[in-house]
This record gives structure tokens, sequence and C-alpha cells, in this order.
């Protein structure tokens, strides 16, 4: 148990943001995106699961549901030193597990580097507000940013749902139930669909997984709550066009109808590596408009980078010009920005 412990206080030294217990390999932690040994050896499959079987001991968590599915998602908290989600699986045979490190307390937006125009969406009263981007992107701390947001500045009843639990909320200006699938409900349609009777201002939903999770959402939102939710997808389209394709062919054209009456946000982001070592955030934002509403009615959703990118409405971001403004202000270099750019033709590679 002391090596795990000194294990985890050695990340947390050096900053890291994920630990790997993998056979073959020394324990590594990622710091600023670069993988840096922990060990000088390399683990077999017994020490690796000795390893694992002290995270579960922490987690005060039996170890069933990874014999029974190859795999489990869960957190655990270490006194006097941080939060971690944890994901164990087998591959190969062999026990392996990532730890990804979430201090104590809620992220800071400002030092997150989290713009007005994301936070300002905590404003909305009702509808649907999506956070996506690809696995390790930050799309739940922009989430938790969102509730915290929420709960400083106005009363109400703030559900989540989550698998597993990342952030602690107490109880501020709002009442803050926060519950962990499946420890505290069985699946996230069913824990959502009970959410609906604890008189909720504002439901975040860790990830909309499947259809009918999706489906219960859209229904959250068009009954007058705030639902926050992610997606691991990336770009506004690309989003719409998850949504949609989730559902039969004969069902579509109903949910496209239904979503362009509630979505009102979707914010896209990513971690790029900063000019100076480290990782540096980038976002997009759509708002939802008329023309957009339409867009997405008339399944033209090819059509809304072009309106995302033509900067007309408050509170708008467009990815490329983010990267540019990255760019300028020395963040992140000219060949990062056209690595992760939407077009190749845009005013970063002009310059």
């Amino acid at each position: 148990m002391e090596h795990i412990l000194n294990l985890l206080k050695n990340a947390l030294d050096k900053g890291g943001s994920d630990i790997f217990i993998i056979p073959g390999s020394p324990v590594v932690v990622k710091v600023g995106g670069k993988m840096s040994p922990l060990t000088q050896d390399r683990l077999t499959p017994a020490a690796a699961a000795e390893l694992i079987g002290h995270i579960y001991s922490l987690a005060q968590r039996n170890m069933d549901a990874l014999e029974a599915n190859g795999d489990d998602d869960f957190s655990f908290s270490v006194v006097d030193m941080s939060r971690f989600r944890c994901n164990a699986y087998r591959q190969r045979g062999t026990l392996a597990a990532t730890c990804r490190v979430v201090t104590f307390g809620l992220p800071d937006a400002a030092r997150m580097h989290i713009p007005k125009q994301v936070v300002d969406l905590a404003d909305l009263r009702s509808g649907m507000v999506l956070v996506t981007g690809p696995a390790g992107s930050g799309k739940s701390t922009t989430l938790a940013c969102l509730v915290d947001k929420i709960n400083l500045s106005r009363s109400g009843h703030i559900v989540t749902i989550e698998d597993p639990i990342e952030y602690l909320h107490s109880h501020r200006k709002s009442l803050v139930s926060q519950r962990e699938v499946p420890e505290d409900a069985p699946t996230f349609p069913l824990a959502l669909r009970a959410a609906l009777r604890q008189a909720p201002d504002v439901i975040m939903l860790g990830e909309m997984r499947d259809t009918e999770t999706i489906r219960t959402a859209i229904s959250a939102a068009e009954t007058g709550h705030l639902l926050l939710s992610s997606l691991h997808t990336i770009g506004a389209s690309k989003t719409i066009d998850r949504v949609i394709d989730a559902f039969p062919a004969e069902q579509q054209h109903q949910i496209r109808m239904q979503l362009s009456m509630v979505l009102r946000a979707v914010v896209s982001q990513r971690l790029l590596p900063g000019k100076d070592g480290g990782l540096v955030p980038v976002f997009e934002v759509m708002i939802s408009t008329p023309a957009v509403q339409n867009l997405i009615r008339e399944g033209r959703t090819h059509q809304l980078d072009n309106v995302i990118a033509g900067g007309q409405v408050a509170g708008m971001l467009s990815m490329n010009k983010e990267l540019d403004r990255l760019v300028r202000e020395g963040l992140i270099t000219k060949e990062t920005a056209a690595m992760y750019a939407d077009q190749s033709d845009t005013a970063m590679h002009r310059r």
C-alpha cells in the first residue's frame, strides 16, 4: 500500500495529469502531454495486479465489475493528496489501469483559460448545452465550472449524474445532488428519468452514451430544465450528426425538430501542446440562432461551420480564429495551429 501511495504522490509532485500502470512498462506519469517514468523497473503482470489491488483498497471497492466486464470506472480520494478517476481493465490477459488526477476543490475557469463565452452559458435557464471533444480534452472540467457558477449565482436544485463523480460540489446558493452510476443508480437513463422527479432546475449529465439517454435528455430539456452534457465528438456539425444518427432513420426527422428547439449551444474543445511546454485549451462555441435552428431542421449541418466562422453572433467562437489568437499571443506555434485547424487555407497559415 505504501508503494502505490508514494507513486501517486510522486506523480502529483511532478505536476502529472495521468498515471499509467501497464505490465511490461515502468509506472508512467503524463506531465504536460509527455510521458515520464515513475519507476525504473518494468512491471510484471503480478506487480501491476498488486498495485491495482491496492488502488481498489484505497477506493474501498471490490473488483467484481472488473472481473465480470473486463474494465471498471471508479474514483477515489487520498487524504491530503488528491482525488483520482481510475479506469482498470484487462489487456493481453493481464490487469492494467489509468488514473486521472482530479485535484481537491473546484477548477477555476480563468486559471483553466476557459473563455467568458463558455462560462456565460451558465446563465441560461433552460435548454441543452453540449460540451464536446476527444477523451482527455477537459470536458468534465468545463462542465464543473458551469455547475459551480450556477451553484454560486442562483437558487435552485442541481442534479449531477456521473460515472464516476470527479468534482465534489458543496451546497451554496443551490442544493446539489450528485449521483454516481452504478453506485447510486444502475444506468444513466434510469438516473435521468428519476432526476425529472427530483424537482431539478439544472441537470448535469456526465456523458450522453446511448440512444435512450439522448432521447431522455432531449425530453428533459423540452420540459424547461437546463441540461448540461458531453459527447466524444469534435465540432458542432459532427455533434449534431452524432445525436441524429443515434436514432433509426424513421425517427430522425422528429429528433431534428426537437433538437433544433432545445439546443442552446455546442462547446467544442481540445488541448494543444503549448509553445513553452504544458497544454493549452482551445474552444469553439456555436450559439443556437434562428439560422442554426433552420440548418438543423433541414439537415444542412455541414453549413454550421460557416455560420460559426462568420462571427456575427455574440458568444460565437470560431476554432480557427481562436487558434490564430493563440499563435498571436505566443501560446502555441504556427505548426500546432496548422495541425489542428479545420481548413488548410486559414489566415494563420499565411502568416
